[in-house]
């Protein structure tokens, strides 16, 4: 699998956060590591599709900047086997100022297509081997960093598991995890920390943080408003036909 562009990446990190259908066991504040884990693993169990209200917040410790996306996100299994996914931002805030925007993303049957409609661009970027299915639930095998629909034993080979004492600023009735990479792990190049605040009674995560590698990009994401197998079809993940007159860059797989 080639390397990921940062938003593809953030795509990827939002729909692992959401997979969710099968009842896990009730979680409380007192819950171990072990059982809040079992409890993700169920969580991401018998997955068709899912709708969910999503915003993105990233900062830079280093520059101070800061900038938070908002919009929604889909996911749907195909019947092949493949997966799919659709993020459409629709707000923007610098600093105090809100802006509208128009940009979305699609990952399908291998490439990711990004449209900046207020740019008049499209890039697509075919991210997997021509055939290659996404395995966005097996830890070790893509880029992703979260522990939902895995075995915890799989996921304790590759990340040091703690649970984190609550916080003021923490979600309501949730629960903290800190995965840390284990050394010499895929994750390890990418990722400081990743944290994951599970809502005690859906086993939901509701807001997942990654801190950079270099330890100056944090990355925050909360979720609401999550509808699950509500039966999405083809038509929730189609583009409409490119406006005349835009840029387009398209960009094959990279045997390399």
């Amino acid at each position: 699998m080639r390397p990921w562009t940062n938003i593809g990446l953030t795509i990827c990190s939002m729909l692992i956060a959401l997979a969710a259908a099968t009842q896990p066991s009730a979680l409380t504040a007192a819950s171990t590591v072990d059982q809040i884990l079992d409890a993700l693993d169920a969580r991401g169990q018998n997955l068709a599709d899912f709708s969910a209200s999503v915003k993105l917040a990233d900062e830079n410790d280093a520059t101070g900047d800061a900038t938070i996306s908002s919009g929604k996100l889909l996911f749907q299994r195909t019947p092949d086997g493949d997966t799919r996914i659709r993020i459409a931002f629709d707000k923007k805030q610098l600093d105090e100022k809100v802006f509208d925007q128009n940009h979305t993303y699609t990952l399908d049957a291998g490439w990711l297509t990004e449209r900046d409609y207020d740019q008049r661009r499209e890039i697509r970027q075919q991210v997997l081997k021509p055939g290659e299915k996404l395995d966005l639930f097996k830890l070790g095998k893509g880029p992703f960093p979260l522990p939902i629909g895995q075995k915890k034993e799989d996921v304790e080979n590759i990340f040091d598991v703690t649970k984190v004492d609550p916080a003021k600023d923490d979600p309501p009735s949730s629960v903290h995890l800190r995965l840390t990479p284990k050394s010499g792990t895929q994750y390890a190049h990418d990722f400081s920390t990743v944290d994951v605040w599970v809502d005690l009674t859906t086993a939901m995560p509701v807001r997942i943080q990654t801190l950079d590698a270099n330890q100056t990009t944090v990355k925050t994401t909360d979720f609401s408003s999550v509808k699950l197998n509500a039966g999405l079809s083809d038509a929730d993940f189609h583009e409409p036909p490119l406006p005349s007159g835009w840029d387009e860059v398209t960009e094959p797989y990279d045997q390399q």
